[in-house]
């Protein structure tokens, strides 16, 4: 699905990962999510047309790679009770700086 009037919805944010899963309730549903651990340096992304469990990660190298591990989950509204998407526990890691970045 394209939405050819261009981005209607922009969010960002960060936190310090705490090894657990983390809720990011921006008010939209995303169609891109963006998720940095700036402290390893490691991005995955979550694009239009990917599973709920496939994200791009690349790591500090420059390596990418398709991820299954479902790092990041758009949110469905009615099952979920809100719009925006989780980040896996395994993405929030104990002490690292994640920053993140939504367009919908």
């Amino acid at each position: 699905m394209e939405n050819t009037a261009g981005i209607s919805n922009h969010a960002t944010g960060s936190f310090t990962g705490a090894g657990a899963a983390v809720e990011a309730d921006i008010g939209f549903t995303p169609r891109v999510v963006r998720v940095h651990n700036i402290t390893d340096r490691i991005s995955d992304e979550k694009l239009p047309g990917m599973t709920d469990a496939q994200t791009l990660r690349t790591v500090a190298a420059g390596t990418r790679t398709l991820d299954t591990g479902s790092q990041i989950v758009i949110a469905d509204p009615e099952a979920d009770g809100f719009r925006g998407f989780t980040v896996a526990a395994t993405a929030a890691v104990n002490a690292k700086t994640i920053c993140w970045e939504a367009f919908g």
